[in-house]
């Protein structure tokens, strides 16, 4: 019960803090400014820090803020190959924006992200370490314990501000005595250290076990850190850290790899870091990630809303594989895979025979392919607007099974796919594929092989299963053909059951021939792996700084051959759209630069 009652905690205690007076009934205080008296001893301490876990999630205590989602999914996916944030042209200028590379710095988004990770998260734990060094009250062993959990949390906001921002950003301590003096002007490096130095107080003072979920343990703050020095490509430094996860023996991979995105797997053997997410608990089910509220189906039999972050047809092309089950590294793009673009849902359309990966139709929800158990996806009918967003639905990996709508979702606000999934933050997954990064950039061709055939491995577990027999899909035919209903899920209509969805094969690499071709292998298996989950955008920044960059690609290549080839072309979605160095970050807000003049600066590359 950690977290699900967070928010709740916390508008207690800035209420009490704000109902509070002092014997003077004339001495005011702003609203939400708490009495510090109230705090200073152990269960004021813990009830602060809750307060501070529920900021992470990104939406608490002000209106629905999709730019400070901490899933990332405007600018780690919606700004990469992976996916289309918008979901039609005319529905959001400053997602369109973000997606064309185009954000100026009154672009609503960032200026949310900053909002969120300074005014939110670092201020809040920054007051924590300053009540906690007043403390009398509390014993040693555990003032040590907050002390590691404020850092690591502070450190999580640093992160995302870092991964947005890039180094324009003040770095402020609870020393500070005036934050608005603080610069963010910075030596190089600078950002990396005080999050690093953050994180190692926090693995070398937190328990390797949580009697809560939710909290951060060792390793959690081990794996963090060493996602930070990933991005400065600081292999060395996080090399030790990623072996000694894997030593604890404490995480194994899932048996499948949905296993990781159903709401009952919460909190399971593979996770390391998660966002806690709970509905129904409070007006708007404020306990849940409102942040990617924007992306649950819109159309069709089961519409929500609102149909943003849709996965992209590069993204669909990446899952093919040849007759060794191997992927396509050169000419995965060259001819799309078929694709119901342009047909309606009542014409025929046969699904693709090509071989493909499984953990394609566990991350994009294709036309004629059992959508969990909710239906055939019927295709147009089911898609906001095929020209602008493209045939695929919002990517699945943060939604859930019909039959747990309105006890696993929301029952109130108008973002009605909003639901208790959990984001797995940091996973095991992931440190095994970052170790696998090391070992290819060490020319460990052995270890990156046998790392990212563990990957490879668990992919085949588990196929969507359930071959539709029909290809024309009108309304009548919802949920598994005409006159069917709920039950006939995985036992009868117009599908067989027996037989998988598609025609899926993955492969297991027998041996790298260098280390270009297994670095290749990894940053591939990479996005397969995490697609759509915020991560994409980063990576590609990062490995732009690689000798061999992106399978010999640069960011920029990579990126506009993207633009160039969607199939939305033209339909002005991407037309003109460019990608330079210059956008690998987002710009400062203005509003912060025209509150701190002098102080606060705009990133190179755009106009103050």
């Amino acid at each position: 019960m950690f977290l699900k009652l967070a928010r709740i905690l916390l508008v207690c205690l800035l209420c009490l803090g704000a109902s509070s007076c002092s014997t003077d009934f004339l001495e005011k205080h702003p609203f939400g400014e708490y009495s510090e008296n109230y705090f200073e001893n152990e269960k004021g301490i813990d009830a602060l820090l809750i307060g501070a876990y529920a900021m992470v999630g990104g939406s608490s205590l002000w209106d629905v803020s999709w730019g400070a989602s901490i899933q990332n999914w405007t600018y780690g996916s919606g700004a990469s190959d992976d996916a289309y944030i918008d979901a039609e042209f005319t529905s959001s200028i400053p997602v369109r924006d973000i997606e064309r590379w185009e954000v100026n710095p009154t672009n609503p988004y960032p200026a949310d992200k900053w909002k969120w990770a300074f005014g939110l998260g670092i201020y809040r734990t920054n007051d924590i370490l300053n009540l906690l060094h007043k403390s009398k009250d509390i014993s040693k062993e555990k003032r040590i314990e907050y002390e590691a959990e404020a850092r690591f949390l502070r450190a999580l906001f640093y992160f995302e501000a870092w991964l947005v921002f890039g180094d324009y950003i003040p770095i402020i301590d609870e020393n500070e005595k005036d934050p608005s003096l603080v610069t963010n002007l910075n030596t190089e490096g600078e950002v990396l250290r005080f999050i690093a130095n953050d994180l190692e107080y926090a693995w070398q003072n937190l328990p390797e076990n949580q009697e809560q979920v939710g909290r951060p343990t060792r390793y959690a703050a081990m794996a963090l850190e060493a996602m930070a020095y990933l991005q400065e490509l600081d292999y060395q430094n996080a090399k030790p850290l990623l072996d000694e996860i894997i030593a604890s023996g404490k995480y194994a991979l899932m048996p499948n790899f949905f296993d990781n995105f159903r709401i009952e797997n919460n909190n399971n053997v593979e996770s390391i870091f998660e966002i806690q997410a709970n509905v129904n608990d409070i007006e708007e089910s404020l306990n849940a990630e409102m942040g990617i509220g924007l992306n649950w189906p819109h159309g069709g039999d089961i519409g929500m809303c609102c149909g943003f972050h849709q996965t992209s047809q590069n993204l669909a092309n990446a899952y093919k594989v040849d007759e060794s089950g191997l992927p396509f590294f050169e000419t995965f793009n060259d001819v799309d895979l078929m694709n119901d673009a342009g047909i309606h849902s009542d014409e025929p359309f046969t699904p693709t025979a090509h071989l493909l990966d499984p953990r394609i139709d566990w991350t994009i929800s294709r036309r004629g392919i059992p959508f969990l158990d909710w239906g055939i996806n019927r295709g147009d009918d089911w898609v906001r607007k095929q020209s602008d967003g493209g045939p695929y639905l919002p990517a699945m990996k943060t939604f859930f099974y019909k039959y747990q709508r309105y006890t696993l979702s929301t029952t109130t606000g108008w973002m009605s796919g909003v639901n208790a999934n959990n984001y797995r933050y940091l996973r095991y997954a992931h440190i095994l594929l970052w170790r696998a990064e090391v070992a290819a950039f060490e020319g460990d061709l052995t270890t990156a092989k046998d790392l990212v055939n563990q990957i490879r491995e668990r992919a085949e577990n588990e196929v969507v299963m359930g071959k539709v027999l029909i290809d024309s899909l009108p309304k009548s035919v919802y949920p598994w053909g005409e006159g069917t209903t709920e039950a006939d899920y995985q036992t009868g209509g117009d599908v067989d059951w027996t037989q998988p969805a598609a025609n899926y094969k993955v492969g297991e690499y027998a041996a790298f021939s260098n280390a270009n071709e297994a670095m290749s292998a990894v940053q591939w298996e990479q996005r397969l792996e995490f697609a759509t989950e915020g991560r994409r955008f980063f990576d590609l920044r990062r490995w732009d700084n690689l000798p061999n960059k992106i399978g010999g690609k640069s960011m920029a290549e990579v990126l506009n051959a993207f633009a160039e080839s969607d199939l939305r072309i033209r339909d002005y979605m991407m037309y003109d759209a460019e990608f330079t160095d210059s956008k690998k970050y987002q710009p400062i807000p203005q509003d912060v630069i025209d509150s701190q003049p002098n102080v606060i600066h705009q990133r190179p590359g755009y106009i103050e």
